[in-house]
């Protein structure tokens, strides 16, 4: 809430004849809407933080507890607010309308994408870009690609039932911290060895809970983790598998189950059209060195739910700098960018939207003669 109020008033505070609103209580819409009619372009920042306990030791770090911005989302709000600001000042040039979508609760289980495009706030655009600071490219690199370049991040919740008793006789039990152990080996196998090698899928088991004593066996032990994919047909497959595999042990065992999978946001897809107008604008700001084309990863967006609506394009911007000591991984307790990304951030989300909606205008006139 903090947050969306303060990219609110800082929005407010530059004029420029930005239209602002609040599609949900904590994100954030500011239109501007160009002299001349033409494309309508939006431009996505998340802004939420991560339930991570700050360890930078920054003067301005974090001051809430176990929370801080370690997936560099306060630099996306920087780098869209100057935009916000630049573009504003540009108003006579703009032709078309551009909308700045300041977006809650991306690392939420389904995201807040979702919400805003059920609101409307992208309806009727032609192209919707956002970026991401990435610290696997070193500060002054910008990374983008066409084609599917983020997983799909499910979730599961599975929980193991069992008989509980004194550690000392667990022949009277049946344990579900061991059947627990053996689920989680064996779900190593859905990837390995049910799924073709060159279908890309990830199976991790990322919390286990259990017991209150050393020398007590519980009753239950509640797992918990994600699977990734890119193929749609592996998406559905997989977690049949899983569930096989669970009740599998569990009845091996002795055990009781239940298996719960939830479906997260589809893969980011990026526009091969929007993703050329984009990489031309890297080229020509920062040169041909500059620009790499990132692998896809099994990381996992909510920016997916734009792509339903309008072609749309995801970016890496790269914030490692190892001379200033900024190495740390996203949502590490440590995890800073080097500050001297957030202008080239601005600079390409300035001079892509100002192509994009130029590329229209310039097929329009083309096509009356002019």
């Amino acid at each position: 809430m903090e947050t969306s109020r303060f990219v609110y008033e800082t929005l407010e505070s530059f004029g420029a004849g930005l239209e602002l609103s609040r599609p949900t209580e904590t994100s954030v819409l500011a239109r501007l809407v160009g002299e001349n009619p033409g494309r309508t372009i939006a431009i996505r920042a998340d802004m939420d933080a991560l339930p991570v306990q700050e360890e930078t030791g920054l003067p301005f770090a974090s001051e809430n507890e176990g929370v801080a911005h370690a997936c560099g989302h306060d630099g996306h709000i920087a780098i869209l607010l100057g935009t916000a600001k630049v573009l504003g000042e540009l108003r006579e040039h703009v032709n078309g309308e551009v909308r700045f979508v300041f977006q809650h609760a991306e690392e939420l289980p389904y995201g807040g994408a979702e919400e805003l495009v059920e609101a409307g706030v992208v309806d009727g655009a032609d192209s919707v870009i956002g970026l991401h600071l990435a610290a696997s490219l070193e500060v002054g690199k910008v990374g983008i690609s066409s084609g599917a370049v983020l997983a799909a991040p499910d979730r599961f919740e599975i929980v193991v039932e069992g008989a509980g008793g004194h550690a000392g006789w667990p022949h009277l039990t049946v344990d579900p911290m061991a059947v627990a152990a053996q689920v989680v080996t064996n779900l190593q196998h859905v990837v390995s060895r049910n799924t073709d090698a060159r279908d890309a899928a990830i199976v991790s088991v990322t919390k286990i809970v259990g017991g209150t004593a050393f020398n007590v066996i519980p009753d239950k032990a509640e797992m918990e983790g994600t699977m990734r994919a890119f193929d749609e047909e592996v998406r559905e497959k997989i977690p049949k598998l899983m569930e096989r595999v669970v009740k599998g042990v569990a009845d091996a065992h002795g055990a009781s189950f239940s298996f719960e999978y939830y479906r997260g946001p589809d893969p980011v897809v990026n526009d091969e059209e929007v993703a050329r107008v984009v990489e031309e604008t890297a080229r020509e700001l920062f040169g041909e060195e500059a620009v790499e084309a990132p692998a896809p990863t099994m990381g996992g967006e909510d920016f997916s739910a734009y792509q339903r609506v309008a072609p749309t394009v995801f970016f890496l911007v790269g914030t490692q700098n190892e001379e200033k000591g900024i190495t740390h991984p996203n949502h590490h307790p440590s995890f800073d960018i080097d500050e001297d990304t957030l202008p080239i951030g601005v600079k390409m989300f300035v001079h892509a939207t100002m192509k994009l909606l130029g590329a229209e205008s310039r097929t329009r006139t083309e096509a009356k003669g002019g």
